[in-house]
């Protein structure tokens, strides 16, 4: 069994894994701590992870009916996301595993939400193709084992969640601004206010939402239209853009089958556009399970399954990163 600790961006996580079998996993949101500044604060962040840390390890613990004795190692998200929070993450998982005697792994917060795929009844396995939407990533990533991944697209810009939390500041809805938009939206008619799918007649498979914010502050100003069709409008043209780029890779590729990953996956409209996509395709299509698509510590200690541990005293010199250095292809995450 192994205890990860996720703390990249405004969730304190803690869970017990071993392998795809999650014994505890516990995620304490600092959505409302944020919500008044419409988007999260990182030196607040950072100091409520350092206040929560120990004791949303020890329920992680006491819902596992574990010890530390009893596991195998200890995992951290390493990056990338909000440096000072992740910090508090390394500092503690470092701390605990010298305590316990046990080494260290460090794990990419993006190998995670590929690794979410496999905390399921039924595990998505390699190969297949994955679409990694979240508040700070949008890629395409040709997946061919578990933890092998080559990057084949990329937003260039703003990511789709962003794009989602900083159209719902301009609707005037709190934060975090997905969930808003699609309760907004489910009374709204998505086809009422026109807005431009990005990067529609552009070769590659990159994305890119920082123009569909732009259209949508236009469209407040310049078109009268309720609330709810704004939004289901504005959450369309995200989801037309994902979907597009998304069919593009299934052709360049041939991939037969789609694994959806990442906070946005959660998004009703968006799950429905790709089993659309995938039956219209004959592509197996599966999505991380909702509880699985934000931010977690059991899809870090799933990750973890499939990386090397650093012994004491090696992971001393382990560092949090921020940000991460996509490469071509990587076999430990980026």
């Amino acid at each position: 069994m192994i205890l990860a600790i996720e703390t990249s961006c405004d969730e304190t996580c803690a869970a017990v894994v071993d392998g795809s079998t999650v014994y505890s996993n516990v995620v304490s949101s600092q959505a409302l701590l944020h919500g008044r500044f419409g988007g999260v604060v990182p030196e607040i962040a950072s100091r409520r992870h350092l206040e929560l840390v120990s004791s949303v390890v020890r329920a992680a613990l006491d819902d596992a009916s574990v010890r530390l004795a009893d596991l195998r190692a200890i995992a951290v998200t390493a990056g990338p996301g909000l440096v000072g929070a992740l910090l508090v993450g390394v500092a503690a998982a470092k701390a605990y595993a010298y305590a316990a005697a046990k080494p260290l792994v460090a794990v990419d917060h993006l190998h995670g939400h590929v690794a979410s795929l496999s905390l399921d009844e039924e595990p998505f396995e390699p190969p297949f193709l994955c679409l990694l939407v979240s508040g700070g990533h949008t890629l395409l990533l040709d997946v061919t084992g578990p933890s092998r991944f080559t990057v084949i697209g990329r937003s260039l810009d703003d990511a789709a969640g962003e794009a989602f939390d900083k159209g719902a500041r301009l609707l005037g809805l709190p934060y975090p601004g997905g969930p808003a938009i699609e309760q907004l939206a489910a009374d709204g008619d998505p086809g009422c206010v026109p807005f431009p799918v990005a990067m529609a007649g552009r070769r590659g498979l990159d994305f890119s939402f920082a123009g569909l914010k732009t259209a949508l502050a236009t469209r407040l100003r310049d078109q009268a239209a309720a609330p709810a069709d704004m939004a289901a409008s504005y959450q369309a043209a995200v989801v037309a853009s994902l979907v597009l780029r998304t069919e593009q890779a299934l052709e360049a590729t041939g991939a037969r089958r789609l694994g959806v990953v990442g906070g946005v996956a959660a998004n009703a409209s968006l799950r429905a556009a790709l089993n659309r996509l995938g039956e219209r395709r004959g592509v197996a299509v599966k999505a991380a399970l909702p509880r699985y698509c934000g931010d977690n510590a059991a899809m870090i200690g799933a990750a973890a399954a499939h990386l090397v541990p650093v012994e004491f005293p090696d992971f001393l010199q382990i560092d949090a990163y921020a940000r991460a250095a996509l490469g071509v292809e990587s076999s430990v995450g980026w």
